[in-house]
C-alpha cells in the first residue's frame, strides 16, 4: 500500500504567462506557492476476489473490469502510461476541487508519485512535474498552463521560468525568515463558495472576443510585474505591502485578459476586500470562482474578516515540502491477468 501527500498551491503572480502558447513566443514567469493543505492519493493492488479489476473512490465511485472503461480521464490516462493493472485507488483532499489551487494537479502528481512507489520505483520532482503536464495537456487535452504540477511536485516558495524551448526553472525565491512569517499573517484567504472547471474556463477566455494583441499587452504587463514582486520579497529595504499593492495591480490586469475571469458576485466580494482595508488581492485560478486572498495589515484584520463574514475564512501557512510518499509497504503481487 502507497499513501501521498501532495500540496495545493496558490499563484500570485504570472498567472496565464505559464500558457504554453504564450511563453513559447515571449517566455513567462510566475511566483507561487504551496501551503499547508494537501490531497492523499491511497493506491493498492487490488485483490483477485472480485468481478472487477478497478476499484476508484474520488467525488465517486467506480468500479470498472476494463481500464477503457474508466470515466474519470486523469486516471485512466495515467493507468494506461505507466501500464498499472488491478488498482485499488482512494483519494480525499483538505479543499473542494475545481477552486483555484490546482487541486487537479495536485491529484495528478500525487497519483503518479504512488504509482511508481507501488511499481517500487523512484520518480523525482522534475519527472513527476513533467508527466504530470503530459496527462493533463497532452493525454487528457485539458486546457491551462504549467505552472500548477510544476508547483505541486517541487513545493515551496518560488519563481518559475518558463522558456521558449519548453524548458523550465524552478527559482526557490530567498526570503528573510521574519519577511517570510510577515507574509504569511498578511495574507488570508476566503472560499467564495462557487467551483468551476479550470480547462472550461482557459477555453472561454481565449474564445473570447477581446483582441488576442490586446490580452497579449495585459499577459505582457503581468509578466513584468513578477520581476518587481520578487524583488519586494527579496529586498528587505523594500516595503512588503507593495506586495499587495501588486497584488491589486496584478488582479486589474487579469480581469481583463478573458470575459470568464470575473463576474459581478467576484467584483463585489473584491470591492468589500479593499474597502474594509485590504491593500490588494485577486481570485485563485483561471477565474470564475473558487478562492480568494487578500494581503492585508495585522491591523485590519478583523475588518475584513467582518467584511467577508458571509464567506468561510480559511487560516493556511507556507510549506516546502512539495509531493511526498507519506506510506510505503512493499506489496507480494503478481499480476493475474491484465484488464
Amino acid at each position: 500500500m502507497i499513501i501521498t501527500k501532495t500540496p495545493f498551491r496558490m499563484s500570485f503572480f504570472g498567472g496565464g504567462t505559464d500558457m504554453e502558447s504564450f511563453f513559447r513566443v515571449h517566455e513567462g514567469a510566475v511566483i507561487s506557492t504551496t501551503f499547508d493543505k494537501y490531497c492523499y492519493v491511497n493506491v493498492r493492488h487490488l485483490p483477485p476476489f472480485f468481478d472487477y479489476s478497478t476499484e476508484l473512490s474520488y467525488s465517486k465511485t467506480e468500479r470498472v473490469a476494463s481500464i477503457d472503461a474508466i470515466q474519470h480521464p486523469a486516471i485512466r490516462n495515467a493507468m494506461k502510461m505507466l501500464d498499472m493493472h488491478n488498482i485499488r485507488l482512494t483519494y480525499e483532499a483538505d479543499l473542494p476541487a475545481r477552486s483555484g489551487l490546482g487541486t487537479s494537479s495536485s491529484f495528478a502528481v500525487g497519483m503518479l508519485n504512488a504509482f511508481y512507489a507501488l511499481k517500487g520505483k523512484y520518480a523525482d520532482k522534475k519527472k513527476l512535474a513533467d508527466e504530470a503536464i503530459y496527462l493533463e495537456r497532452i493525454l487528457c487535452e485539458e486546457a491551462g498552463g504549467w505552472q500548477d504540477q510544476i508547483a505541486a511536485s517541487y513545493g515551496g516558495f518560488n519563481r518559475i521560468n518558463f522558456h521558449k524551448d519548453g524548458t523550465y526553472d524552478v527559482l526557490p525565491i530567498i526570503i528573510s525568515p521574519e519577511r517570510k512569517a510577515k507574509l504569511d499573517q498578511n495574507l488570508m484567504m476566503f472560499f467564495t463558495g462557487f467551483t468551476r472547471f479550470s480547462s472550461k474556463i482557459q477555453k472561454t477566455n481565449a474564445a473570447s472576443p477581446e483582441k488576442r494583441e490586446a490580452k497579449e499587452k495585459r499577459l505582457l504587463e503581468m509578466l513584468a510585474l513578477v520581476d518587481d514582486a520578487e524583488s519586494v520579497l527579496t529586498n528587505n529595504e523594500r516595503d512588503l505591502d507593495d506586495f499587495g499593492r501588486n497584488l491589486d495591480h496584478t488582479w486589474k490586469l487579469k480581469r481583463q485578459t478573458g470575459s470568464a475571469v470575473s463576474t459581478s458576485n467576484i467584483d463585489e466580494i473584491y470591492k468589500r476586500g479593499i474597502e474594509a482595508g485590504a491593500l490588494g488581492g485577486k481570485l485563485l485560478g483561471a477565474g470564475g470562482g473558487g478562492f480568494f486572498v487578500f494581503y492585508v495589515q495585522p491591523e485590519k484584520r478583523e475588518a475584513l474578516k467582518a467584511a467577508m463574514r458571509d464567506l468561510l475564512y480559511v487560516p493556511f501557512h507556507f510549506e516546502d515540502g512539495g509531493s511526498r510518499v507519506l506510506y510505503y509497504s512493499p506489496e507480494d503481487y503478481e499480476v493475474k491477468g491484465k484488464a
